[in-house]
């Protein structure tokens, strides 16, 4: 199952290059939320795997961003307790424009007038 958040990128980190075959990196975006009057803000940690690690290479701190990602979680068992490891494994990033909205520049976008002006109609049609 796949997720998608939109936050604001705060924090890039290095390439680990964890063995010889395998490489992480991981990054944060900052989201905040008015809930009831009180601003939330959240800092979410995203980790991108193999040929993933160049994604964030291409955006700048405090850009916006829309990543979409996966929910990863790890079992293991050390000395005989088991410990879990949860991932936000992030597989994209966009560009997003937080805050726009496109604005609707005429009154009623349900009215239609119908006209019997045959003059402006152009009949592009291939049949």
């Amino acid at each position: 199952m796949s997720y998608e958040i939109v936050g604001k990128l705060v924090a890039k980190f290095d390439i680990v290059q964890r063995t010889e075959t395998f490489k992480t990196r991981e990054f944060v975006i900052e989201k905040s939320e008015d809930i009831g009057g009180r601003i939330i803000t959240n800092y979410i940690k995203f980790q991108c795997v193999q040929d993933k690690t160049t994604m964030p290479e291409r955006f700048n701190i405090g850009d916006e961003v829309k990543v979409l990602f996966n929910i990863k979680g790890t079992k293991w068992n050390k000395n005989g307790t088991d410990n879990y490891i949860t991932n936000l494994d992030a597989w994209r990033m966009e560009t997003s424009k937080l805050g726009t909205t496109v604005e609707n520049t005429t009154s009623n976008t349900n009215e239609f007038t119908p006209t019997n002006n045959t003059d402006d109609l152009v009949d592009d049609l291939p049949f």
